[in-house]
Order: C-alpha cells, then sequence, then structure tokens
C-alpha cells in the first residue's frame, strides 16, 4: 500500500518548490519510506507531486527498478556522472549531476529536509536550484500515520518480541542463587550480556534483529538508557527493553518488563504498583484527539499524587520519573507523536508506546512499557504479556 503523501503535496503548494528531495542511505528512514527503497548507498530521490523518481548507481539500478515506488529510476552513468566527478571533484559533479536531474524533472526549486547535506545544498544553489529547507520534517509527520498494513509490521515485530521476553525471563528465572547474591546458571555468573544474547537469537529465529537492547540491574536499572553490563543480582531489580526491528519490513517493536529474582523490597513493589497503575491512567488518557500532552499530565498527576518527583514538578530532579510518557513507533524506534509536554494532537493511526518509570539509584529502576495503535474510537494494546514482578 501506497503511503499517503497529501501533507506533502500540500507543504509542495504552499511553498511554490516543485520537488521535495531527499539524498541519503535508506538508514534514513525518511528516504526509505518516500522512495520504498531499501540501498545501503545514498542516492537520490525527487518527489513532485505528480511523480517520484530516483537516481541511483548502476549497481542498484536494476533493484530499484523492482522494488522502489519511483515513476522513473534514472542511472547515475546517464548523467555522465562519473565523467563530471573526475573533471569536476565529487562534491561539484555530483550537484551537477542532481541540478542537471531536477531540470529534466522541470524542479527550478526544491524543498530538503534539516539533514540534507550542506555541500549537496551548496552546489545546488550554486547551479541556480533555490534549495528551501522543511524545518517541520513533514515526511516524518506523514509517516507517524501508519496503513493497516504498516501496523500489521509493528504487529509482527511485537510478536517476536513477547518470544524473546519470554526467552530472557525464563532464563533469569532458571538461575540459582550464588551465596553473594549473584544470579548463576550452569556454574557461571549469569549477566546482562548472556540475557541480551538469549534475546538477540531468539529475535534471529523470528525474523527480527536490533543492534542493542536493555538489560539493566539495581542501580544500572535507575539510568533509563544504561544498557546493562556484568553480573545480575537476586532480590534487585532488572529492567529488560526490547526494541527490535523486523528483518524484512523494517519495522520496530518496542516493549519493557521489570523482574527481581527473589524478593523485591517494599518500597520496590510500591513503585512498581504504582507505575502499573500510571500505565492503566495513561491508557485512559490515550484516543483520538486526546494530545500526547494530555497522557504524558495523566502519568503525571498519579506519580505526583503518590508522591514522587516528576519533570514537570521539578525540571531539575534526577530520581523519580525522569523521562517522557512515549512515543512512536514505525521504521524508527523513536519517532511522531510524542507523549511529553510538548504532544501534540493524536490521530488514529498513530502507533505509540507507554512506558512510565521511577528511577532512584538507591531503590533501583522499574518501568513497564506496551505498545498500542491510537483507534477510531480508543486504541488497541499489542501487548500480550504479563506485568509481573517478582520471578521465583
Amino acid at each position: 500500500m501506497d503511503p499517503d503523501l497529501s501533507q506533502l503535496d500540500s507543504l509542495l503548494a504552499e511553498t511554490g518548490a516543485d520537488a521535495y528531495c531527499i539524498d541519503a542511505d535508506s538508514a534514513d528512514s525518511n528516504q526509505l519510506y518516500l522512495s520504498g527503497f531499501d540501498a545501503p548507498d545514498p542516492f537520490f530521490t525527487a518527489y513532485t507531486g505528480d511523480s517520484l523518481a530516483v537516481l541511483v548507481s548502476g549497481l542498484e539500478y536494476g533493484r530499484a527498478s523492482k522494488e522502489s515506488r519511483a515513476d522513473t529510476v534514472a542511472r547515475l552513468a546517464e548523467y555522465d556522472h562519473y565523467e563530471r566527478v573526475d573533471e569536476y571533484g565529487e562534491a561539484e559533479g555530483t550537484a551537477r549531476t542532481y541540478a542537471t536531474f531536477l531540470a529534466d524533472l522541470d524542479a527550478e526549486s526544491v524543498l530538503v529536509p534539516d539533514r540534507f547535506p550542506v555541500g549537496v545544498a551548496d552546489g545546488l544553489r550554486d547551479r541556480g536550484v533555490d534549495v528551501g529547507v522543511d524545518h517541520d520534517d513533514v515526511v516524518e509527520m506523514v509517516r507517524a500515520t501508519k496503513t493497516p498494513e504498516e501496523v500489521d509490521h509493528v504487529k509482527r515485530a511485537q510478536d517476536a518480541n513477547e518470544a524473546a521476553m519470554g526467552a530472557a525471563e525464563e532464563l533469569i528465572r532458571a538461575a540459582d542463587v550464588d551465596a553473594d547474591g549473584t544470579l548463576v546458571v550452569e556454574g557461571d555468573p549469569l549477566t546482562s550480556e548472556r540475557v541480551q544474547e538469549e534475546i538477540e537469537v531468539t529475535l534471529l529465529r523470528h525474523g527480527c534483529s536490533l543492534d542493542e537492547t536493555i538489560v539493566a540491574c539495581g542501580a544500572d536499572a535507575a539510568d533509563p538508557h544504561d544498557r546493562g553490563s556484568g553480573p545480575l543480582s537476586a532480590n534487585e531489580t532488572i529492567i529488560i527493553d526490547i526494541f527490535p526491528r523486523g528483518k524484512a519490513s523494517k519495522y520496530h517493536a518496542d516493549m519493557t518488563r521489570t523482574f527481581v529474582k527473589g524478593e523485591a523490597s517494599e518500597e520496590v513493589r510500591r513503585r512498581f504498583e504504582v507505575t502499573h497503575r500510571a500505565l492503566e491512567a495513561a491508557f485512559d488518557a490515550l484516543e483520538p484527539g486526546a494530545t500526547g500532552a494530555d497522557v504524558h499530565d495523566a502519568v503525571c498527576d498519579l506519580y505526583e499524587e503518590e508522591g514522587y518527583e516528576t519533570l514537570r514538578s521539578d525540571s531539575t530532579t534526577e530520581t523519580g520519573f525522569i523521562h517522557s510518557t512515549g512515543h512512536g513507533v514505525g521504521l524508527d524506534v523513536h519517532e511522531a507523536p510524542g507523549l511529553n509536554p510538548r504532544g501534540g494532537e493524536l490521530k488514529p493511526g498513530h502507533v505509540v508506546t507507554i512506558e512510565p518509570g521511577l528511577y532512584d539509584p538507591e531503590v533501583g529502576g522499574v518501568r513497564i512499557e506496551d505498545i498500542a495503535v491510537v483507534t477510531e474510537d480508543g486504541y488497541e494494546n499489542f501487548t500480550d504479556y504479563p506485568v509481573e514482578l517478582e520471578l521465583e
């Protein structure tokens, strides 16, 4: 299913630009989304509203012709690109090639994203192309509203995510406890790295991959983005945050659970119970027409009522609830919309995480995260994984 690019059409009409251009490889999610083409090397995409054109190397021409969304696929060699580079150097030669390509599209003025290469932009301007900047990142705004096909991609990644979380939980649950409180499996300390390996292997078996994941214990778990390292301990919180990407679809999922192998302290139990209620409060506020700020406020309200600091109550606090409530998920694991103090209106098709948490190095960290899509009348939670603290 092709994306709805009406917002991008409106932007071109409002600004009078002839085309929207991206120069990047497919690791740039806007490039992958707009072109529909997955390539490891940079290529040039121009969307005019009436048509989509890509300019690629000869190596990628065959695949781009078959796989991309482009109406026109051109090769660099067709524009004497390599001769231009030999004569003028890489930067100017590339600018001359792109300018000629745009001239064939009757594109005298273009819009580019904030992170468009500045050297290419300057080179195009030197060739007489009017280059403006899209500071609002309209392509990401378009990406935020998922099609049913995209929603299904996220669901399948979440299925793999839950299999990986199950493997991690089982490894921790089966561990013995050494005399010093260290978790042990088959005589060796159970480390964050060993659990991360189990997660990665399980994800690969389910058609997903990830660059890194979080398995953080004790004081490490009190830093929301500490990846964790070294031996895991009994009776301390272990945060596991997994955000895999489907190898075929390129879409992510995201989920977090907090476990204690053994017995949690009374304060940890309280923080876990309050965080679970914060998760429910956020979902109660999640609906079309609400804002990301509304959902975030619902979490802050509950935490503050229970006596915990938030960044809303104290912008300098280093303990308590010290991040936003959630974020969009899709081709990027963090994308629009945001569930934070600046979060805008939520619409059907927005896929978001809800991830309240409490952090204190003296206590550890607690975070619970589910993923859901906003629907016409509320939301659908994709997450079907139990919320359980203590593992025997």
